[in-house]
């Protein structure tokens, strides 16, 4: 397997004329391409301070890595131009991002020069260099053993087919209970593996299937959560399922950690963990497909919104109410009688009351 990745570095360097390197999705070296010297008879080729701490290290630095990240390589579907930075010695790149089924695996660089326009669709050059990547994301992909829980479970909770059946076989080969882990990063940030066993999925949620000592003792995947918090972005919020049978249900239980993170995110007081098991009625509010149409001219009116959530928050104490939104009670009941007014909806009424807040709460969930 390694001797086909190099072989597809090599071909990649001699198609653009270029030193080539493959890292994978953590920036971990993976195979590279001899840099030309003087002595090859070609006038040599530039090297910059990256490529070399890449090779000499193994990979990049957390700093290179960090640099890169906020250019959106993570993001990148086709060929990119990376810019140049001569004040930390940094020259342009070619990226070829190395995805297999839409997963991004790993990064083809490429010291070109600038030479190549990633933009030239008609450039037959470049058009065999994206085959080439996508054949190393191929690559990439068989390399994903099957006791690698995080390609099994990215498998299971994405695939289809055989494949899918393969990695669920490999997770069930090792029993005992287990909860899942979900990580939801904020909009926009670069996709990221916290720890070996995680699972970078489509959109940049991260799963990881922590065992357990009992299916009663969810500390362990808990303490995991916070743990991979601490090396993603900042604003990631996590949310644990139940516990169960490590390979049985794990879609439904991938639902509830996702859910779990979603209500951290805008639950202050459940952030940065939730988890699933205490949720209590978000869990509902989840459920639904929408929120009620009866409730969308409130939602239409964020103040007034945000006033008859506090109020059923606080189970209709207009002195708890009063406290937490810092409002007069005469300003509290006014904005009461604008949201019957508004909606028709009487929140005297305890169906009324149960059907509001639920719609309330789902409205804010993504």
């Amino acid at each position: 397997m390694r001797s086909d990745l190099q072989d597809v570095v090599d071909e990649v360097a001699r198609v653009l004329q270029a030193p080539a390197t493959l890292e994978d999705v953590d920036f971990t070296l993976v195979a590279f391409c001899a840099h030309p010297t003087d002595d090859d008879g070609d006038g040599g080729a530039a090297m910059d301070a990256v490529r070399a701490r890449s090779i000499l290290g193994r990979g990049s630095t957390p700093a290179t890595r960090r640099w890169f990240e906020d250019l959106g390589v993570a993001r990148a579907q086709g060929p990119v131009r990376t810019p140049a930075d001569p004040a930390a010695g940094v020259l342009t790149r070619l990226l070829l991002p190395v995805r297999a089924d839409g997963r991004l695996l790993g990064y083809l660089w490429l010291l070109d020069g600038g030479r190549t326009d990633p933009d030239d669709a008609g450039d037959p050059a470049l058009a065999a260099a994206v085959a080439l990547a996508a054949r190393a994301g191929r690559l990439l992909a068989e390399r994903e053993t099957d006791d690698d829980p995080g390609a099994a479970l990215a498998a299971v909770l994405t695939g289809t087919g055989p494949d899918r059946d393969r990695a669920a076989a490999a997770l069930a080969a090792r029993p005992g209970p287990a909860a899942l882990v979900a990580l939801r990063p904020p909009r926009g940030a670069p996709a990221r593996r916290p720890a070996p066993g995680a699972a970078v999925l489509p959109g940049g949620e991260v799963a990881v299937l922590v065992r357990l000592p009992s299916p009663a003792d969810l500390r362990p995947a808990a303490a995991a959560a916070s743990a991979a918090l601490a090396r993603l972005p900042a604003g990631t919020s996590a949310g644990v399922s139940a516990a169960g049978p490590a390979a049985t249900d794990l879609s439904a239980r991938w639902a509830e950690a996702r859910t779990a993170a979603a209500v951290a995110a805008i639950v202050p007081r459940l952030a940065p963990v939730a988890q699933w098991a205490e949720l209590g009625g978000w869990r509902a509010a989840a459920a639904l497909p929408a929120p009620d149409p009866a409730v969308a001219p409130l939602l239409a009116e964020p103040a007034l919104a945000a006033t008859a959530e506090a109020y059923l928050d606080a189970a209709g104490s207009v002195a708890r109410t009063s406290a937490a939104l810092g409002l007069h009670r005469q300003t509290l009941y006014y904005r009461l009688g604008r949201i019957t007014a508004l909606t028709g909806l009487d929140l005297a009424d305890g169906d009324t009351r149960l059907l509001v807040h639920a719609s309330l709460r789902r409205a804010r969930l993504p």
